[in-house]
C-alpha cells in the first residue's frame, strides 16, 4: 500500500505564505481599504488553504470568477470550525473547508448557513491514497497489528480530534474493522506532530496527510492499514443565509464548478492546472504531477448521505451535544448544484 505524495497537504503555515505572497487577488486583502462586504459583486470567501479546495483555486486563476462579475476576497482560516461564527454573522458569504461535529452543534443552536456543495471526495485508492491511516511500524513487524481490527483500545492521533473531519476520516476508515471511534483512544495531535509521536511510541497509528504519510513511510517508522473508501468526504461549500438569496450566488457556484470539471477525474492534469496549483500552493510543479488528488464532483452537488453518516458517527462518540439528530435536509441546499449546468 505504498502511496505517492498528495499534492494539496502542506502545512496550513506554508500555504498560507503562499497565498500571500500571491497577493491581492488571493489573500483577500484590499490595498486601498474598500468594505469587502458592501462591494457589489464582491463575495467574501473563507477557506482553509489546501489543496482540498483546488476548484475554488482553478476557478480563481481560470478567471471564472471575474467572467461572472464576481470579485473573490479569501480569507484564511485554521479550520472549518473556526469560520461558522463568521458565516453565520454574515462576516463571510462563502466558506470551503471541511466538516466537524461543531457545526452540527452551531445549527442546533440555531445558527443559519447551508451545505450547498462538495469538496475533494476520497478515490479509494490503496495505493494513491489523499490520507492514510499508519500504524507504528514496530507493531507491524511483531505482529501486533495486522488488520484494523488489530487497533481496538489503542491510542490514534487525529488532527483536530474526534469531532473534527479527521475524525470522521478514521471513523470511516475503521469501520473496515468492525471498530468505531469508541473502540479507540483517539489523541488529539496536528498533522506535524504525528511522526514524533509514531517515533516514540506515545500513540500506536495516526491518521496524517500527504506529505506527512508518506514522510512516515519513507522514515520507516509507518505503514498505511487502511484508507478512506471511495466516495468518503468531509469537506463542502457552505453559504451564509444572507448570501442564499444573493444575486452572486448561482453565478459564484457556477464558477466554482467550471473549476472542479478543469480537474480530471483520472489521469493526469493538464499542464495549466499544474501550475496554477504549483503557484498557489507553493509546490514544485514536478512533485504535484507526481501525486495522487482527491477526485470532484462536475457538478460539486453535496453529499447529504455522508452528512448523515458524519452526524451519527459523532452523536455516537458524543461530539454532538443536541438531543435528536438534525434533518440533514434541513441544512442542505443543491439547488445551486442543479443550476450548474454540470453534469
Amino acid at each position: 500500500m505504498r502511496r505517492r505524495t498528495l499534492l494539496s497537504l502542506a502545512s496550513a503555515t506554508a500555504v498560507g505564505g503562499a497565498l500571500a505572497a500571491c497577493g491581492p487577488a488571493v489573500t483577500g486583502e484590499d490595498p486601498a481599504g474598500s468594505d469587502a462586504g458592501g462591494a457589489s459583486g464582491t463575495v467574501r470567501v473563507g477557506h482553509v488553504p489546501s489543496g482540498l479546495f483546488a476548484p475554488l483555486y482553478v476557478a480563481d486563476a481560470q478567471g471564472y470568477f471575474a467572467e461572472a462579475g464576481i470579485t473573490i476576497e479569501l480569507t484564511p482560516l485554521k479550520s472549518g470550525q473556526d469560520g461558522i461564527p463568521m458565516l453565520s454573522n454574515d462576516q463571510l458569504d462563502v466558506m470551503v473547508a471541511g466538516f466537524s461535529a461543531g457545526m452540527f452543534n452551531a445549527l442546533a443552536q440555531g445558527l443559519a448557513f447551508k451545505v450547498v456543495g462538495s469538496m475533494g471526495i476520497s478515490p479509494g485508492d490503496p495505493e494513491n491514497s489523499p490520507t492514510a491511516l499508519e500504524v507504528r511500524q514496530a507493531l507491524i513487524d511483531d505482529g501486533s497489528v495486522t488488520t484494523v481490527a488489530d487497533l481496538k483500545g489503542r491510542k490514534i492521533a487525529v488532527a483536530g480530534g474526534e469531532g473534527a473531519t479527521g475524525g470522521y476520516l478514521l471513523a470511516a476508515m475503521l469501520q473496515e474493522g468492525g471498530l468505531t471511534l469508541a473502540d479507540v483512544e483517539v489523541s488529539n495531535l496536528s498533522t506535524p506532530d504525528q511522526e514524533p509521536a509514531i517515533t516514540n511510541g506515545s500513540v500506536a497509528a495516526a491518521t496524517p496527510s500527504a506529505p506527512f504519510s508518506t514522510a512516515m513511510e519513507e522514515a520507516g517508522v509507518a505503514s498505511p492499514i487502511a484508507v478512506p473508501a471511495q466516495g468518503v468526504t468531509g469537506t463542502g461549500v457552505l453559504y451564509s443565509e444572507t448570501f442564499l438569496g444573493a444575486e452572486q450566488a448561482q453565478a459564484f457556484f457556477t464558477a466554482l464548478t467550471k473549476g472542479a470539471q478543469d480537474l480530471a477525474a483520472s489521469g493526469p492534469q493538464s499542464d495549466e492546472v499544474y501550475q496554477i496549483l504549483a503557484d498557489t500552493l507553493g509546490q514544485d510543479i514536478e512533485v504535484l504531477k507526481s501525486s495522487p488528488m482527491y477526485t470532484y464532483l462536475p457538478d460539486l452537488a453535496p453529499q447529504p448521505e455522508q452528512l448523515e453518516n458524519m452526524q451519527a458517527v459523532w452523536i455516537e462518540a458524543g461530539q454532538i451535544t443536541a438531543a435528536e439528530p438534525l434533518d440533514v435536509a434541513g441544512i442542505v441546499d443543491a439547488s445551486f448544484a442543479e443550476g450548474s449546468g454540470a453534469s
